[in-house]
């Protein structure tokens, strides 16, 4: 037990004593840590102060090389200052000297001026002595003429007023005269100049147009495919199209009828297609004559489209545009619209830049002047086409001068500009020409013919004419029998007489013209 102790007494001691060293060991390297850490510090210190010192000295000069360049450039610019201000006292020196040059030639003209107003004065008293003396002079003249002649100054003024202003009517008038017939027969042979000028410019074609197409066929097998059972498939084709199909013995060859072209033609078309497919039935026909439609009508606006670039209009509205390529597919006595209305955009353009007005508004205006003869709907068939076409014109913005035009080229209404006259006189040169308009003379003749017959039948009447191929009826009555308002009324009547007896294309202009004339001879 006393053994086990004291070894238990000698471990505690020896543990204490090595737990001794362990602790004097640690304070000596941190002493030694310490010294090392001190001798560094000391050694960044100096750096930090070297670097310091040498980084200050770096700035002083920076600061000493800025201050340098700073001085400098406020050298240079105290520098310019003063020149310009040396430049500014040169030139207030030299306006100066200017100035008071010009002053003192001033006090020469001021001078000058004062001598001659001085010699403008006593000239002028001058002139007074001597229109003084004048006058004075006259005043005894005039009455001594006054005392010759038995007359006042006023009564011989008056005479020869009245005297002067005699002779200066009748040389006057004389010269109006000569003015006028010089100036009619002049008028007269330049437009006879200028009229054949232009038509001698204008190339013409004679485009007639039928009221039958002809549709080939490649045999005669085809027509029965086209008439089907019992007749259903040219049923269907002539009530999808509103066109009279004719199958007669022509070989190879069927006949479209129809007045309207447009219809025709989409017909035709749809033939062609039926026909080449080679499915002809009621469903399919319908298919087709409807896709044909919707050809035709892009056809149109591609006309329209192609007219009025060929002819160098711009800006036209493009229902205008529509109507221009709808004017293919119609005809005015068998005149194409379309070429008719090109033909006097053409004339009007020529005879406008002969008598100097926009040759460019009249082409518009020419071009146009027909549109009322396409309308869209059968309304629209109840007014004149001229007055028509004025309104479609000013609804899609055409200028005042061109709807004039087109609403004045028959007279419906009063013409205000000078592009109306030569519209009218175009138009009637297109449709007048040999050739343009192909109708039966003794159907023609006989028309005109029952609408003068009309006019003789009512009472008071003593001559009527059918003139402008029978579009205006000029009825001349009596005076004795026929007073103002009973022409009116005649008017009247025979328009509707001519209206419900008879079938003409287009408007008939019924005049009724009553003159009184007094006569007396002087022996």
């Amino acid at each position: 037990m006393e053994h086990n102790a004291l070894l238990f007494i000698v471990g505690v001691i020896a543990l204490a004593l090595g737990f001794l060293i362990a602790k004097m060991l640690e304070r000596n390297n941190a002493s030694q840590i310490i010294k090392r850490a001190k001798k560094s510090a000391q050694g960044i210190l100096k750096e930090a102060k070297s670097e310091g010192e040498s980084i200050k000295k770096d700035k002083i000069l920076q600061a000493k090389e800025k201050f340098i360049e700073l001085k400098a450039e406020h050298e240079k610019v105290i520098l310019g200052r003063d020149k310009k201000m040396n430049e500014a006292e040169k030139r207030t020196r030299d306006k100066e000297s200017q100035v008071s040059g010009e002053l003192s030639r001033n006090k020469k003209l001021n001078q000058s001026l004062e001598d001659r107003i001085k010699d403008y004065d006593k000239r002028l008293e001058y002139v007074d002595k001597k229109k003084a003396e004048a006058e004075k002079m006259h005043q005894s003249t005039v009455q001594q003429l006054e005392v010759i002649s038995g007359l006042s100054a006023e009564e011989a003024k008056s005479q020869l007023v009245t005297t002067l202003k005699d002779q200066a009517k009748a040389d006057a008038m004389k010269h109006v005269q000569t003015s006028i017939e010089e100036a009619k027969m002049t008028a007269e042979q330049e437009a006879k100049k200028i009229i054949i000028n232009t038509i001698q410019r204008i190339g013409t074609e004679e485009a007639v147009e039928n009221c039958v197409s002809v549709f080939n066929l490649e045999s005669d097998d085809v027509k029965g495919r086209i008439i089907g059972r019992e007749g259903r498939n040219i049923r269907a084709i002539e009530a999808a199209t509103g066109v009279e199909i004719i199958v007669d013995d022509t070989p190879e060859a069927i006949i479209l009828s129809c007045f309207d072209s447009v219809r025709r033609e989409v017909a035709r078309l749809s033939l062609h297609k039926l026909v080449t497919d080679g499915r002809i039935h009621p469903a399919r026909i319908e298919e087709v004559v409807q896709k044909t439609t919707r050809q035709i009508e892009q056809e149109i606006v591609e006309v329209g489209k192609r007219t009025v670039i060929d002819l160098g209009i711009h800006g036209l509205h493009p229902e205008l545009i529509k109507a221009v390529g709808r004017m293919k597919y119609r005809s005015s006595y068998g005149q194409n619209l379309l070429q008719h209305s090109r033909e006097v955009a053409k004339l009007c353009s020529v005879m406008a830049a002969e008598l100097g007005v926009n040759a460019k508004l009249a082409r518009r205006a020419g071009l146009l002047h027909d549109i009322g003869k396409v309308p869209d709907t059968d309304t629209e068939t109840e007014t004149p086409h001229a007055i028509l076409g004025m309104q479609w014109a000013e609804k899609y913005g055409e200028k005042p001068d061109v709807c004039n035009a087109i609403g004045a080229h028959h007279d419906e209404i009063e013409m205000t500009s000078l592009l109306s006259p030569i519209v009218q006189v175009c138009d009637a040169i297109s449709g007048a020409r040999p050739g343009a308009r192909r109708q039966v003379l003794d159907s023609y003749i006989q028309r005109l013919k029952d609408l003068e017959e009309i006019a003789f039948g009512f009472q008071g009447v003593k001559k009527a004419y059918a003139i402008q191929a029978g579009r205006e009826l000029r009825v001349i009555v009596e005076s004795e029998k026929v007073n103002d308002d009973k022409a009116s009324s005649l008017s009247f009547e025979i328009s509707q007489k001519i209206q419900t007896d008879m079938t003409y294309p287009g408007q008939v202009k019924v005049t009724v013209i009553r003159e009184t004339r007094a006569v007396n001879i002087a022996k």
